[in-house]
């Protein structure tokens, strides 16, 4: 992204049912949910002026919050319709949506009674490159695992479970590598740092089933565009041994879209073939005037799928 500095920027920011100047959209040092991980929040995007299943985003914010007791007093409709305000208070059309949820200055305490909580969508210009389909990235495994759902609430977009992807993904990239593949507490695999795993074999998608880790609306996109275009879809538990049977890889999240794996590890994925395929119907729905659509294609003649 051209701008890094998210505090000093011009434009607008939606703050608990009203739209705010962006640098006085703030919160006191003493908020709950900056010492107590009490926050939630949504990675969203805006193709040609709408939210991609937006909808299906705010149904989720609401959801996650209610996983961590926070009640919010905005509806999906609400939500909805203050990110398409907020994109056009902002004109903006390619962009990335943030709504976020988190405990205030009422309390401060591990005990949540009396905390107030809080509301924001913010959105900026996204200027990141599309996903390099060729080349791929190079992927390592992370010693940090995801925690099992017996512990911490994996069906939430929560902040605090971000904590060891920040981690992970720092320590990639120290040792050269773009990402990294996380394991679950019994070894399988899950996903990268912030995005869902795919793998190609015969033609057809291999990913593994959520559980331990969050399933995502871009996941659950690809696997349904997938299916309604013919191609296969399995989803079960993987181990890293596995991933040599496979001749493709990608990554899959809204920040990622459809990003092409060249290695993890020393295993080297050669192929495109279906990754390029995917991409196309993914990119063909989330341009579909922001509409979650049935892909209607057929597989390609060169793609022959076995589950």
């Amino acid at each position: 992204m051209t701008e890094h500095n998210y505090a000093n920027r011009d434009g607008v920011i939606w703050f608990d049912g009203a739209f705010r100047p962006w640098r006085e959209a703030n919160m006191h040092v003493l908020t709950q949910g900056l010492h107590y991980a009490s926050s939630v929040f949504e990675g969203e995007r805006a193709y040609e002026g709408q939210v991609f299943r937006s909808h299906d985003h705010a149904r989720r914010l609401i959801h996650s919050a209610g996983r961590l007791g926070m009640e919010l007093p905005f509806s999906v409709d609400a939500l909805v319709a203050a990110k398409a305000e907020l994109l056009s208070r902002n004109d903006l059309r390619d962009a990335y949506v943030r709504p976020v949820v988190w405990r205030g200055s009422n309390e401060m305490d591990i005990s949540t009674d009396g905390s107030d909580v809080h509301c924001a969508i913010a959105a900026w210009v996204w200027a990141d490159p599309t996903p390099d389909l060729e080349n791929g990235i190079a992927l390592t495994v992370a010693d940090w695992r995801r925690p099992p759902r017996s512990s911490v609430p994996t069906d939430a977009k929560a902040a605090g479970l971000y904590m060891i992807s920040t981690m992970a993904k720092d320590e990639a990239r120290r040792q050269g590598y773009s990402d990294a593949v996380m394991l679950d507490c019994a070894g399988r695999l899950t996903e990268a740092t912030g995005a869902n795993l795919f793998f190609v074999r015969n033609g057809a998608l291999h990913t593994p089933s959520p559980g331990h880790f969050l399933n995502g609306i871009a996941r659950q996109t690809v696997i349904h565009l997938a299916r309604e275009a013919g191609i296969p879809v399995r989803e079960y538990d993987l181990f890293p041994q596995d991933i040599r049977d496979f001749s493709e890889c990608f990554l899959v999240g809204t920040a990622a879209e459809v990003t092409a794996v060249a290695s993890i590890g020393g295993h080297v994925f050669t192929d495109r073939t279906v990754t390029r395929w995917v991409s196309t119907l993914y990119h063909q729905a989330v341009r579909d005037k922001g509409r979650y659509m049935p892909a209607a294609q057929l597989v390609p003649a060169d793609i022959d799928c076995v589950a």
